[in-house]
């Protein structure tokens, strides 16, 4: 499908392989983007190029006959700052990609190009603010970002997966999250982060013509994390669903007043459900290794295609991925047809712990195996949705772009 952009897309490919050229020509073409490429061949030349053009975007290629990536990022990052840096890379030149993000690139995209990957990248660079002129890319929009947490059955560790990302992306990066019970039939923020607390979203509902930030502060609650907590009332207190029109005040104040909103939304699939669906950035499908939550899964992701929501908005997280006798991730792949972002592993005894004490285990047990994935799954999440300042932070753990590596080598396998 053509994508839509304000204007045709301007493109400069920096290259001395004139395969990588043919290869982005094709893929852009394959995509449907209305665009005009540039190419130059020699590094030295480029920003001379580039201050002719006004690219939207500049491709750098990690082929250049010894030319230094790094400076020449650097270079135009500071020179172009209205342009959006992409670099390309082998898969075996992941300290190249490492380092121009460090200096200011906007990601990276591995050799040779797909054009699923290149349609996600595009709409994640071209719709983010320009990078700052110091060439750290620590601006965010003006509006937060919307993560919706489902699953097709309970007993998934949802709640448990949506509670450490949060934590994990405000330890990444220090901006507001707030983390929305959604789950309106068995809500369990509050014991899973042992609150205490009088208020809930129905305090919110009588004043939603009337709804400020000073209204929803005093609404939410504070957790020791520094995340706050919009929670859900008990089940019986509930005395009809909250409406579409409802959730989408609630959100669009959140999204005005915090850089992440993080949604642990329950069954059932409802119009209540769809209208936190419909407001997501990202919908984060967490699965079970089990063949009747696969089955159920398939359920969901086709109501969520004939809804209209698209392929790349859908993340499907396996968890517990290492437990014994469940169905290897490439059955399940090839089952429900769609890619697995990310796998967590099985600790469930961790689990049982965390949630009894009502303390997150990226608190409690920040060293172990279940905490670096929850934390290698935020850093996916900014990495993918265009934050550099997370893949800064990330920086001390050098492990995790060998993990996202991988992570992509199996996609592009597939």
């Amino acid at each position: 499908m053509r994508q839509k952009y304000s204007d045709t897309l301007r493109a400069l490919l920096v290259s001395a392989s004139e395969t990588t050229r043919d290869n982005l020509t094709n893929s852009l073409e394959q995509l449907g983007v209305a665009h005009t490429l540039f190419w130059v061949a020699q590094p030295d030349l480029t920003l001379t190029r580039a201050q002719d053009v006004f690219p939207h975007i500049i491709f750098v290629d990690d082929a250049l006959n010894g030319s230094s990536v790094e400076r020449l990022v650097e270079q135009l990052v500071s020179h172009i700052p209205d342009a959006a840096v992409l670099v390309l890379v082998d898969a075996q030149n992941m300290a190249a990609a490492r380092t121009a993000v460090l200096v200011g690139a906007r990601g990276f995209l591995l050799k040779p190009l797909r054009v699923d990957e290149l349609s996600s990248t595009l709409q994640q660079v071209m719709k983010r603010p320009a990078v700052a002129s110091s060439g750290v890319a620590d601006t965010y929009p003006e509006e937060g970002q919307i993560i919706v947490f489902c699953a097709p059955k309970g007993g998934t560790g949802r709640t448990t997966l949506a509670l450490n990302t949060a934590i994990s992306l405000y330890q990444l990066t220090g901006d507001s999250v707030v983390l929305v019970d959604a789950d309106f039939a068995a809500p369990a923020l509050d014991v899973a982060l042992n609150l205490q607390h009088e208020r809930d979203i129905t305090a919110l509902l009588p004043r939603l013509s009337q709804l400020d930030e000073e209204v929803i502060d005093n609404v939410l609650a504070d957790h020791v994390s520094g995340v706050r907590v919009l929670l859900a009332p008990p089940p019986e207190a509930l005395e009809s669903p909250i409406s579409l029109p409802q959730v989408q005040m609630v959100l669009a104040k959140l999204k005005k007043m915090f850089t992440w909103v993080i949604v642990d939304l329950g069954l059932p699939m409802d119009e209540t459900a769809f209208a936190f669906l419909d407001g997501a950035d990202r919908i984060v499908l967490n699965v079970l290794p089990e063949m009747i939550g696969l089955r159920n899964t398939r359920l969901m992701l086709n109501q969520m295609i004939t809804r209209g929501y698209a392929a790349e908005r859908i993340w499907v997280v396996l968890n517990r991925v290492t437990i014994k006798g469940g169905i290897s991730p490439a059955d399940i792949e090839r089952r429900l047809q769609i890619q697995i972002a990310d796998r967590i592993p099985d600790d469930q005894a961790l689990v049982t712990y965390s949630v009894n004490r009502g303390v997150p285990l990226v608190l409690s047990h920040r060293n172990s195996a279940l905490a670096r994935a929850f934390r290698d799954f935020a850093t996916h999440i900014l990495a993918e949705m265009g934050h550099n300042k997370a893949v800064l932070d990330e920086a001390e753990d050098a492990g995790f772009f060998q993990r996202l590596l991988r992570k992509r080598s199996q996609r592009l396998s597939l």
